[in-house]
């Protein structure tokens, strides 16, 4: 599992269109899935993503995390994120887990982050036209991949 996370003084993502979803200040992360991930892998994700001291403190240090600063999260299911580039222009997406995958691991993503946080999660709609408007504070972002931990 890969994602990439931005600090955000807010977030809005419009779905198919019409559909718009929206946090205020806190985290958007792009999450995109491998068909290896495990819920190992999602749970570390969501573990480090809870606890990642990004957010200023009182003496303007990135010292404090999404849930001390009651911030919201708003996740957004990306294949890209595996994009290969060695050969060609044409990106390859063949590391990039299968929608019969995908989906199930993003679902039980959202869940376990929900359990992390204590509160209701912000998504887009897996596999849907998105368009993701935000103001990233800092900048801050970070890119996270479960498979490089050690």
């Amino acid at each position: 599992m890969r994602v990439v996370i931005q600090r955000v003084k807010m977030a809005e993502v419009v779905i198919d269109g019409n559909e718009k979803r929206s946090i205020k200040g806190g985290l958007l992360v792009l999450c995109g899935f491998e068909d290896a991930d495990t819920d190992e892998d999602l749970d570390w994700i969501a573990g480090k993503i809870s606890r990642l001291r990004i957010f200023n403190d009182e003496a303007g240090i990135m010292n404090k995390s999404v849930e001390e600063i009651n911030g919201q999260i708003m996740l957004i299911s990306q294949f890209t994120l595996f994009a290969s580039t060695k050969k060609g222009n044409r990106p390859s997406y063949s590391y990039a887990a299968k929608p019969e995958n995908a989906m199930p691991l993003y679902q039980r993503f959202i869940d376990i982050m929900q359990n992390y946080v204590n509160k209701d999660i912000v998504t887009g709609k897996f596999g849907a036209d998105m368009q993701i408007t935000l103001v990233n504070d800092g900048p801050v972002t970070i890119i996270i991949d479960s498979k490089k931990k050690e």
